[in-house]
């Protein structure tokens, strides 16, 4: 499934990737892969002498642009984006926190005025669709006004690979409303949010625990009956924590595949971890280029 988005976009208008410290050997399998499916174009910044090595015959038919260490290579992408030489940023071989400082740069970052959220796309073995789960990566306690951000921002992503309305299932430890629980009452407004046409292009329900977002059978065992408990599309977590051990748990025990970007930012930001495996940072590419324009 995660497949489709690659074919996707190929389909789409060639777009232009920025690659801040490319000199990492999985950023680089994953980029010759997507140069050699025409996915996009790229600019590599860097040791141009280590990615060099890293190309190896394919040095020439890539762009490299020299850059004196991490923290410059990464000013020098994130610059290309602001010009609008390039169409989507990727992290390479740098820590995630000189990446956002750039981001955030006044003068040349990203920034929109938006909440920043990372949204992870996962194909499951056990589950003929996709889901996507949010944030798992950025906020550590979001707001209710930064959840509204959140699912914005997801849906809109959602909507860039095919889903054009998604179930969103806010997630918590239970499915009634328990003042004691923020993420049940959060869950509950968001839920009428959405009902009133505050949050739209998306269905809302939720407080619901996660085997009665993404399984019928929980569900109705429950007595939970709406349009997306059982078949939710973006499973919303109420923390960090939370989505940081559902993803690698989906990961780790699950052997799934999953593809993952920020938004929120100018453009789609590609913002994998260094254990992530080629093949995941490809569809990562593919995603945020499906996202490009439409995020």
């Amino acid at each position: 499934m995660l497949e489709s988005l690659i074919e996707k976009a190929t389909q789409m208008s060639s777009k232009t990737v920025a690659v801040a410290a490319a000199e990492d050997a999985d950023v680089i399998e994953a980029i010759l892969e997507a140069a050699e499916r025409n996915l996009a174009r790229f600019l590599l910044f860097g040791n141009q002498e280590k990615i060099s090595l890293l190309l190896g015959s394919t040095v020439g038919k890539i762009k490299v642009i020299h850059a004196d260490d991490r923290k410059a290579a990464v000013e020098m992408a994130v610059q290309a984006v602001s010009n609008r030489e390039a169409d989507v940023l990727m992290k390479g071989n740098v820590p995630t926190k000189t990446l956002l400082s750039a981001i955030l740069n006044k003068e040349y970052g990203l920034r929109t005025g938006r909440v920043l959220s990372q949204a992870a796309v996962f194909e499951l073995s056990a589950v003929n669709r996709l889901i996507l789960i949010t944030d798992a990566a950025m906020n550590i306690t979001p707001s209710l006004e930064q959840k509204v951000q959140i699912v914005q921002n997801s849906v809109s992503i959602a909507k860039a690979i095919g889903i054009n309305e998604p179930k969103v299932a806010p997630l918590a430890a239970v499915e009634v409303v328990n003042p004691a629980m923020q993420a049940t009452t959060d869950a509950a407004l968001l839920t009428m949010m959405n009902k009133r046409g505050q949050i739209t292009d998306c269905i809302i329900d939720g407080p619901l625990a996660l085997d009665n977002a993404v399984s019928a059978f929980a569900a109705q065992h429950k007595g939970i009956h709406s349009e997306v408990a059982g078949h939710a599309d973006i499973l919303l977590v109420p923390t960090i924590e939370v989505g940081n051990v559902l993803y690698k748990s989906l990961v780790y025990f699950a052997n799934a595949k999953v593809a993952s970007v920020i938004a929120g930012a100018k453009v789609p930001i590609v913002l994998t971890s260094r254990t992530d495996s080629a093949e995941n940072k490809l569809y990562s590419l593919a995603l945020a280029l499906c996202c490009a324009g439409n995020c």
